[in-house]
């Protein structure tokens, strides 16, 4: 089967999409379901997150790919994590959820 030209490709394109814009068709949609935002711990959550695994500074540092000083301003309330560090943080706090999010 041969390719349609450019030009054949372009122009059905523009009529399907004036059809949609007149509500003559509709486009398929897919839903899927994201997980919600990582909770915002505060220092005091950190720290004791961290004193209960055990952990020093400096290694819960490494478990998170952050520096040392980063650790110690979250916990003195200094600065907050990032998504990306509160996701981590998470998993730390409930392993199971990561297992849990696979599943949907």
């Amino acid at each position: 089967m041969e390719r349609a030209s450019l030009f054949e490709r372009l122009k059905s394109g523009l009529e399907e999409a004036i059809a949609y814009e007149r509500g003559e068709v509709a486009l398929k949609t897919t839903e899927i379901s994201l997980p919600v935002p990582p909770k915002l711990y505060t220092s005091k959550e950190i720290k004791q997150l961290r004193e209960q695994m055990n952990l020093s500074q400096s290694t819960f540092a490494r478990l998170l790919m952050v520096s040392t000083k980063t650790v110690q301003s979250w916990e003195q309330g200094v600065r907050s994590p990032m998504h990306s560090s509160l996701r981590l943080i998470q998993f730390i706090e409930n392993p199971d959820l990561l297992s849990e999010w696979a599943k949907r």
